[in-house]
C-alpha cells in the first residue's frame, strides 16, 4: 500500500523530537563517585562530560564506570562501589574524549546509523556550541515504537479492500 505524502511527513522524526532535554552533566575534573551517584539518582547510563570552560569534552557511561572499577559486574548503587577508588580516578580518565555529536534537526535515522556505526549508546545534540540535548539508545528504541503504534492506527484506518472478490 502506497502511503500518502502527509502520511509520510507524520511519520518523520528528528532528534529534537525524541532527544532528552536539558541532560545530566558531570564536570571532568569531578571523582567517578559524583558520575556514578548521577546516574543512579537520575536513572540514566550516560552523562555529557563538560569543562571548566562549559564545553561537551567527552561522554561517559555506566559501563565505562564499571570497567574503570575493574569489574563489567559493579553495581551502578553508589551505596555499593569501591568508595576509596571510585574517589581517586577522575571522569577525565574514564570519559570517551571528543564525543560524536548531532544537531536537534538532524532526522532521527541519522543518529541510529551514527550509534550503529561507532557503536556508541548515546549522542549529545549540540545548537551550535550550546548542550541542547542528548539522544540515547533507548531514545531511538521508544521512537520505533511510537512510530509502529502510529503505522497500525493508520492501518486501521484505512479501508480495507473486500477480499471475497
Amino acid at each position: 500500500m502506497k502511503r500518502s505524502m502527509a502520511v509520510r511527513r507524520r511519520m518523520c522524526m528528528n532528534i529534537a523530537d525524541i532527544m532528552t532535554t536539558s541532560p545530566v552533566t558531570v564536570m571532568l575534573n569531578k571523582p567517578l563517585r559524583v558520575a556514578l551517584e548521577l546516574m543512579a539518582e537520575h536513572g540514566i547510563k550516560h552523562l555529557p562530560v563538560i569543562s571548566k570552560a562549559g564545553h561537551v569534552v567527552g561522554v561517559i557511561s555506566d559501563r565505562d564506570c564499571r570497567h574503570a572499577l575493574n569489574s563489567p559486574f559493579a553495581s551502578q548503587d553508589p551505596r555499593q562501589l569501591n568508595v576509596s577508588l571510585s574517589n581517586q580516578i577522575d571522569v577525565r580518565a574514564v570519559m570517551s574524549p571528543a564525543p560524536i555529536v548531532v544537531e536537534p534537526d538532524a532526522p532521527a535515522s541519522e543518529a541510529a546509523r551514527l550509534m550503529l556505526t561507532h557503536r556508541i549508546g548515546c549522542l549529545p545534540v549540540m545548537r551550535g556550541e550550546t548542550l541542547v540535548g542528548i539522544v540515547t539508545r533507548s531514545d531511538l528504541l521508544m521512537a520505533f515504537i511510537n512510530l509502529m503504534r502510529r503505522l497500525e492506527m493508520i492501518d486501521d484506518q484505512q479501508p480495507h479492500a473486500d477480499s471475497t472478490g
